[in-house]
């Protein structure tokens, strides 16, 4: 079943010789049970470092996350990360590296043979909705980059986690397949029943795929808004020529350069050309 996540006055400061960095500072956000929701934000405004101490890979300074309710303090088996490189095995076919997580499991503890029937079940069920049956006996250095981040995602999925935290997910993929995923990721959202937390430079991939986008400011990373979406859950590409995408993603992307002085820069930017031209 789902999860909520909640973050509570969450701060990080990053120490150094040369001085410190406030990353994030008092950032409050609930994500319900079976929510999708999305990070976007200029470089720097903290969306991947929110990310990660949600998923309990980095420490906060200050504040809390909570998981159902319950703080949550370094990695758990009720969230799953995928990130924008996709960090397979190599040495691992496909199949092989989406049964991984259950190989650690199984080392751990005493796993009797339905144990291992159903995960079976459950890797040749993710296999099948990737649409990867044809190359589970492939290397990672045999396929896309497209099925290789299907292959990450699925090995996310295999442990059955309460909560899905992608970071970039598809930012080093051509646009044809990041449709695709975009379509594939929905449809997984839809039958796993899962918590979703996405962060993505993309603020059309936002908007196509969540419920709210929310929209952080840099310097110090803060939450400058939140976006409900107007679009229902079944999505088609189509969607993305309505009226009130387009408006939405407009709004998005003034808060973007505001928030984060790129209006400002390209204004001095149109100056120094036009002395340059006369």
């Amino acid at each position: 079943m789902a999860k909520s996540v909640v973050t509570a006055g969450l701060s990080k400061v990053f120490e150094a010789p040369s001085g410190s960095t406030v990353a994030l500072q008092n950032v409050d956000l609930a994500v319900a049970p079976n929510e999708f929701v999305t990070l976007v934000g200029a470089s720097g405004c903290g969306k991947s470092t929110l990310l990660r101490i949600v998923g309990g890979l980095e420490r906060q300074s200050s504040g809390e996350v909570r998981i159902d309710g319950v703080p949550a303090i370094g990695p758990g088996v009720d969230r799953a990360m995928v990130f924008q490189h996709y960090s397979l095995y190599p040495w691992l076919t496909v199949m092989e590296n989406i049964k991984f997580s259950r190989r650690l499991k199984a080392q751990r503890e005493g796993i009797t043979c339905s144990d291992v029937e159903a995960a079976s079940g459950r890797a040749d069920a993710l296999l099948s909705v990737m649409g990867l049956e044809l190359v589970a006996d492939a290397y990672p250095n045999q396929l896309s980059g497209g099925m290789q981040q299907r292959v990450a995602i699925a090995r996310a999925l295999m442990p059955r986690p309460q909560v899905l935290l992608m970071d970039e997910p598809f930012g080093a993929l051509d646009a044809q397949t990041r449709e695709v995923m975009h379509d594939l990721i929905r449809h997984l959202f839809a039958v796993e029943q899962t918590t979703i937390v996405f962060v993505t430079h993309d603020v059309e991939e936002a908007i196509y795929l969540a419920d709210r986008v929310v929209v952080m400011a840099p310097r110090p990373g803060r939450i400058d808004g939140i976006h409900a979406v107007p679009l229902p859950a079944v999505r088609s590409p189509e969607m993305k020529l309505a009226a009130a995408f387009i408006g939405l993603k407009r709004e998005i992307l003034a808060r973007i350069r505001e928030t984060s002085g790129m209006k400002t820069d390209l204004d001095v930017l149109r100056k120094l050309t036009e002395k340059a031209v006369h």
